[in-house]
């Protein structure tokens, strides 16, 4: 092998190894950019869970209280349909 193609292969493999550093370093920044978008995905996924459980805990709450409501409307119309009928009872006797 003669130095002139000796030399044409060093300059050969360092443009490929330049080349390949290159490659490696975009990968690197590709990848770095990458984990940055994962750790705030995680972060607003984190977020959006507490969020969830919040708006549950108050759901339970919210429906609780409709309950309660609902039981207390349930036992003022009984009451009502008491007094009704004690009223129409007592003008019954008066008649």
């Amino acid at each position: 092998m003669s130095e002139t193609e000796l030399e044409e292969g060093l300059v050969s493999a360092a443009a490929r190894f330049d080349r390949a550093l290159a490659r490696l370093g975009a990968s690197t920044r590709d990848l770095g950019s990458r984990l940055q978008r994962h750790q705030r995905m995680e972060v607003d996924t984190q977020r959006l869970v507490h969020e969830r459980a919040r708006l549950a805990t108050e759901l339970d709450k919210t429906a609780a209280r409709a309950k309660r409501l609902d039981d207390s409307a349930h036992e003022v119309s009984r009451r009502l349909v008491e007094a009704m009928e004690t009223v129409r009872s007592v003008l019954a006797k008066a008649e």
